[in-house]
């Protein structure tokens, strides 16, 4: 990273960026209230550091050992309090460092009258975001994989549905973007853009997510390590886009034996990555769990952790729903899990 000098002026920080445009990198230029970092973005061994450290205004240039440095907690130290968490805005809810977000809706969206029942539903029972699924990435090819799969028309008729609901209940929405054929369709309609676990590795959908000026939500890979789950977080940064929102969703289950749970909630990831990056972290115990009686349980234990927010599946009727019935919580039960985290939240916070 190259710190510049309180005095720096807007030119000596212009031909420091030119100096990293020419040798084929970006330049990401944070500007705090009294200092400009620039992080170079790609392969900094074309850069001539020492070179950089003779140019006016300049305090100091070194290499970042962490592969994901833009989100890091090293390079945010120059901007004040390197403790803090960022607040990222899904529309006016605003997710780190508060209040814990629950962010809860139907896996898929199936028809205008279930996504519209079940955002009334969720409201009531203290959630701030609407999920739905329009694209449903599945194991199987004969599963359901989502209105969206029927075509494009199908595709924004379910999206209209999320987003009339959504504002019909004050609700900012999320849905994934399975791929990049339909980024720019999904960014239309959604106030937060979801990467799912299986998109994790997907560099290309990545930076294409990132360059829509949306907030983005990333889901944590079932096989991937923390330093991965960040190191691909980087590249939406590396956009210019830093509204990140972190999301642990369980990881593939280790030995022998009956799998009791779908996946494995990791949520000593909560804190480590707290520790590691800014960036605020929700935890998905539906997916982790695939069990709708551990949901309470691994709720408050994921608020407990010090997660930012919950991501929650609920449907009004879950036998009848057309994905993961059995991991969806009812409306009743959600408002339960809702009002028991925010008390766990503020007795954790308060000690």
């Amino acid at each position: 990273m190259i710190v510049m000098k309180t005095d720096a002026t807007e030119e000596d920080i212009q031909r420091v960026v030119a100096e990293v445009e020419a040798s084929g990198l970006r330049a990401d230029v944070s500007r705090g209230e009294f200092i400009t970092v620039i992080g170079p973005v790609g392969d900094e061994r074309k850069l001539a550091f020492d070179r950089i450290l003779t140019f006016a205004g300049v305090k100091e240039a070194s290499m970042v050992e962490t592969p994901y440095k833009l989100i890091s907690r090293e390079y945010a130290k120059f901007f004040g309090d390197a403790g803090a968490h960022t607040t990222v805005k899904i529309g006016d809810v605003k997710v780190g460092n508060g209040e814990p977000v629950i962010i809860a809706g139907p896996c898929a969206v199936e028809s205008r009258a279930q996504i519209m029942r079940m955002a009334e539903e969720v409201k009531k029972a203290g959630a701030d975001v609407l999920r739905g699924g329009i694209f449903k990435p599945r194991s199987s090819v004969h599963a359901f994989q989502g209105l969206g799969a029927s075509g494009i028309d199908d595709a924004k008729e379910a999206l209209t549905w999320l987003k009339e609901a959504g504002d019909a209940f004050d609700l900012p929405i999320v849905t994934e973007a399975r791929g990049e054929s339909v980024v720019e369709l999904v960014a239309e309609y959604v106030d937060l853009m979801h990467i799912g676990a299986r998109n994790m590795y997907d560099q290309d959908l990545l930076v294409q997510v990132a360059r829509q000026g949306k907030p983005v939500m990333i889901k944590r890979h079932f096989g991937a390590s923390i330093e991965e789950l960040l190191s691909f977080s980087e590249y939406i940064a590396a956009e210019g886009n830093k509204d990140i929102i972190l999301c642990e969703r369980g990881i593939v289950p280790m030995g022998k034996g009956k799998s009791f749970t779908r996946y494995t909630l990791d949520l000593s990831a909560v804190p480590v990555i707290h520790n590691e990056t800014y960036l605020p972290v929700v935890v998905d115990p539906s997916h982790a769990t695939g069990h709708r009686n551990l949901i309470f349980n691994m709720s408050c234990a994921a608020i407990a952790a010090g997660a930012d927010g919950l991501m929650i599946e609920s449907h009004y009727n879950p036998a009848e729903a057309l994905v993961d019935g059995p991991q969806m919580v009812t409306p009743d039960e959600l408002k339960e899990i809702i009002d028991t985290c925010r008390i766990i939240h503020r007795t954790v916070r308060k000690h």
